[in-house]
């Protein structure tokens, strides 16, 4: 192969991988704002309205909210909920460049904590899964367990690469830990989506969210975000610029269906709920 064919191949896989980077940043943007205006919506719900002792709104969404008589599984429920507008916050300010670059030190101990609560909320999640009745029956139970499982694995992974100093290690767990923890915002999303394209309840979603396309919402909110991660990594580690492309464009495809969930999901969930 001569010089110039091999500046050719090295410069079309130098281009290929700016199009994957810059595809990764055209998903992050909404998926970003969709997770800020998910955690308004929790403060607004749940947290604003606790500090001042009102409880009465928090079961109006939640099947099994607040349970009289179950102070263990509501206390579990209510840290879960704190929890739950933090990490939304803390984790999209983890994935930030920016943020890396300008604030190490924010980044350490936002990401010790991110860590530690991560646990904590899988732990409380688990324990209300398998204690209180759960729409959606043993797949979605299945789904939580899993997910809750995944969770404290790749919380542990992230923090030992980042222990070991093996950064590009830790950016790639802490990414996949992200995308688990996220597996309700995604939820919301998914059926936000679904919702928009087919104009209204999609086919095979039911009252008790156990139809065939909620089993598939319930697995799907963490496996097929991690599906197309894994793709985009394996991408950028490649020397193909075909499979760069490729993976942009699925990776594209995946930032128009979030922003469009996002959208749903925002108009239809929790707009009316915030104001």
């Amino acid at each position: 192969m001569s010089e110039a064919t091999v500046a050719r191949v090295t410069d079309s896989s130098a281009a290929a991988q700016n199009v994957l980077k810059a595809s990764g940043v055209i998903w992050f943007i909404p998926a970003c704002i969709g997770q800020w205006i998910f955690a308004v919506y929790i403060a607004a719900q749940y947290v604003g309205p606790a500090f001042v002792n009102d409880f009465s709104g928090w079961n109006d969404v939640m099947v099994n909210g607040l349970i009289e008589g179950d102070v263990v599984g509501n206390i579990a429920l209510g840290i879960h909920l704190f929890i739950a507008f933090w990490i939304t916050v803390g984790g999209t300010l983890q994935l930030m460049p920016a943020v890396r670059r300008r604030a190490p030190a924010f980044h350490r101990w936002n990401g010790r904590a991110y860590v530690v609560v991560a646990f904590v909320t899988s732990i409380a999640a688990l324990y209300m899964a398998w204690t209180r009745d759960q729409i959606g029956e043993w797949p979605a139970l299945a789904a939580i367990s899993i997910d809750a499982v995944l969770i404290m694995m790749f919380a542990l992974l992230a923090l030992n690469a980042a222990r070991a100093r093996r950064f590009d290690v830790h950016q790639r767990w802490a990414t996949r830990l992200f995308l688990v923890v996220s597996g309700v915002w995604f939820m919301r999303v998914m059926y936000g989506f679904l919702g928009l394209i087919s104009g209204g309840r999609p086919p095979g979603v039911t009252e008790n969210l156990d139809g065939p396309t909620d089993v598939a919402v319930s697995f799907g909110c963490w496996l097929l975000p991690l599906a197309i991660y894994e793709i985009y990594v394996r991408a950028k580690q490649s020397g193909d610029a075909g499979f760069k492309l490729s993976a942009a464009a699925l990776v594209l495809v995946a930032a128009i269906a979030t922003s469009l969930g996002v959208f749903a999901a925002t108009m239809g969930m929790w707009l009316p709920r915030i104001s």
